[in-house]
């Protein structure tokens, strides 16, 4: 882990705060590129995961914004309760939304609230390479949009588009006329609330848009994964030694076997993050993350014990 020092604390919006993160020492921080997260260990013990949203042309600094989530679990509103001086310990930049092939075609940024994050430094990566991009910026109003003004006054002002749903003169994005007659082989990066990307991807595949060509990050996880009733109870098997554990239906997997011993780093609990993604040896999962791609999903070489379960009567683990 890197211990860092909240150097300083702005206030974006009412609800959102952006936190300069700075070394102890004053050395360089790890390299990261557009599209990176890190993991904040908080001083109640809770690990959230936020995206680096600027690259700092200062190595010995990192930038996060948060927003205060009315029905969080209690990360965003310790977040919010920091203060310069506070200690904190981050784990290295992990970066699962990066830009493919270096950004070389057309990309097409649609960011929905605070989802805006990773997509920042995906512009500035794009506007540095010299690359063709848009950013669609989608929210409520301008005032409870993070960095609306620098974005509008920024160096890549022409390339943005503005969707208030409650100001008249931007007015919500209509999906369709964004998405229909891009460039073939054009790039969609989205980051936002889960009910949001759904849609947005939705109107993307209706339109013809190649799967690979579709890109996104979730911040939390869809509703349905998180109330999803009539779990059947089923096995797991440990590979390393053969050992047969029993998942009731009101248990996770990750509950078992950190009861049995068997350690799996785990941290967003919804199948957001991917700290917890363990292969699978046998069986079919029943997969219920946002993390892994519909590919993946399909080839069922993988799974997320946090939250997903079993098709079958045993799901042998490699672990």
């Amino acid at each position: 882990m890197i211990s860092v020092v909240v150097k300083n604390v702005v206030k974006e919006t009412r609800d959102i705060v952006r936190l300069v993160l700075g070394s102890e020492d004053g050395g360089a921080l790890p390299f990261f590129e557009a599209g990176a997260h890190i993991d904040v260990h908080l001083p109640s013990g809770l690990i959230r995961q936020y995206s680096l949203c600027r690259l700092s042309v200062e190595a010995q600094y990192y930038e996060i914004a948060v927003l205060k989530d009315a029905h969080s679990r209690g990360g965003s509103a310790e977040v919010h309760q920091l203060k310069i001086g506070d200690i904190l310990f981050i784990s290295a930049p992990k970066n699962h939304f990066a830009l493919v092939d270096g950004g070389s075609r057309h990309s097409v940024l649609i960011a929905g609230g605070i989802g805006v994050t990773p997509l920042l430094p995906m512009a500035q990566q794009l506007r540095h390479l010299g690359q063709s991009f848009e950013f669609h910026y989608c929210g409520r109003t301008s005032e409870t949009a993070a960095f609306t003004a620098a974005l509008k006054n920024g160096s890549f002002a022409d390339n943005m588009h503005f969707h208030f749903s409650q100001e008249a003169e931007s007015g919500r994005m209509e999906v369709s006329r964004v998405l229909s007659g891009q460039a073939e082989g054009a790039v969609l990066y989205i980051c936002g609330p889960a009910s949001f990307i759904e849609e947005v991807l939705q109107q993307a595949r209706a339109l013809g848009w190649p799967e690979d060509c579709l890109h996104r990050e979730f911040f939390s996880a869809p509703a349905l994964n998180e109330h999803r009733e009539g779990n059947d109870a089923f096995q797991i098997k440990i590979h390393s030694t053969g050992e047969i554990l029993h998942v009731a239906a009101d248990e996770s997997m990750f509950e078992v076997l950190d009861k049995h011993g068997v350690f799996v780093p785990v941290s967003c609990e919804s199948g957001v993050c991917g700290s917890c993604q363990t292969g699978v040896v046998s069986g079919v999962p029943d997969h219920r993350d946002v993390f892994l791609t519909d590919k993946e999903h399909q080839a069922g070489k993988l799974v997320m014990p946090c939250c997903s379960r079993a098709l079958t009567p045993v799901l042998e683990l490699d672990l």
